[in-house]
């Protein structure tokens, strides 16, 4: 569906879109989007780190062996 919309036809949403919303709701609605962005980047690497640490503090699996093979 979307596949045949080309340059004119998302040309033609963006000026609607600026139209209906107007110019300062949409660039503080994308600064939004910026924010969250960059927060979500920063919860996926404080995640990383976390888990780095637990693997060079010597986390194991404490999953029963039962457990393990219900995977």
């Amino acid at each position: 569906m979307l596949n045949n919309i080309g340059l004119p036809g998302i040309l033609l949403i963006a000026v609607v879109v600026l139209v209906l919303f107007g110019r300062g709701k949409i660039s503080s609605l994308m600064g939004e989007v910026g924010k969250g962005i960059t927060s979500f980047k920063k919860g996926i690497s404080e995640g990383s780190k976390e888990l780095e640490e637990d693997i060079a503090d010597g986390a194991r699996d404490v999953t029963p062996d039962a457990e393990k093979d219900k995977a």
